[in-house]
């Protein structure tokens, strides 16, 4: 998959290491059709480079920080040195992850590759990713493919591309809380108290609670980050603690090391 346009300084590019001479290496940008660039010996790496060889070889896959664009040159200057190792990788799981969202539109888009290309680059334009866009329609995000200016066809082809295809991360975090009551009814409230869970209303959310033994009950949660996550465990564990306390019962909430 290859982007239209240029990249701007600061951003991160997929290169492939075209030609090395003496003063640096000649590269091709992966993202971008037909668009070379020059790392000068100097952005090669930190130090006095004796074999520049033993840095950059033709045909290496590497990760490069553009610090210059000349169009009217056609010629873009970057930094190998620029980008750690932590960058590195992020940036060829994203462009991977691109790699493969495209190959799916160009299976929703078979023998249309005019359509293809131009709703790559709509979406391209809109979300900055592929792969971005692609997870976004699959939580039902409607009006991003709207405002990428993609007909209603378009979109009813996407959104059914991502659902049967994107798999959306989760996390998975549990805590406990300890509940009594000395009440006569004392087993009906603690009953009602953990009913409460259900009126925690998240899509993106699964809350499950499971006894462990007395005093004791598990609550699960399933969320697409930590913070959320964890934002959801303890209003949940709050909300039926809470019921417990205002019928005479005591709650404690434990979080699961």
């Amino acid at each position: 998959m290859e982007r239209e346009g240029w990249p701007e300084p600061g951003d991160l590019v997929v290169c492939t290491v075209d030609q090395v001479v003496d003063f640096g290496a000649f590269v091709g940008l992966d993202e971008y059709a037909g668009k070379n660039g020059l790392i000068h010996i100097s952005e090669v790496a930190s130090g006095w480079i004796k074999y520049i060889r033993d840095h950059v070889r033709e045909g290496q896959k590497i990760v490069c920080k553009v610090l210059s664009v000349d169009r009217s040159r056609h010629h873009i200057d970057l930094s190998l040195k620029d980008v750690n190792e932590h960058q590195r990788r992020e940036k060829i799981q994203e462009w991977k992850a691109d790699q493969k969202a495209w190959k799916w539109l160009e299976m929703a888009f078979e023998g249309r590759e005019d359509d293809q290309k131009r709703v790559a680059n709509a979406l391209i334009t809109s979300y900055n990713s592929l792969y971005i866009a692609l997870e976004e329609a699959s939580l039902g995000d409607r009006e991003g493919l709207e405002a990428s200016g993609l007909s209603a066809e378009d979109i009813e082809i996407i959104q059914k591309l991502a659902q049967e295809n994107v798999k959306i991360p989760t996390v998975e975090i549990s805590g406990y809380v300890d509940l009594t009551s000395a009440a006569p009814d004392g087993i009906e409230v603690i009953r009602k108290a953990l009913k409460q869970v259900k009126r925690q209303k998240d899509k993106d959310v699964t809350l499950e609670v499971r006894y462990v033994g007395a005093p004791r009950y598990r609550i699960h949660v399933n969320a697409p980050d930590y913070k959320h996550a964890e934002a959801v465990l303890r209003k949940a564990a709050q909300a039926i603690m809470k019921y417990v306390e205002q019928h005479g019962g005591k709650g404690t909430f434990l979080r699961e090391a």
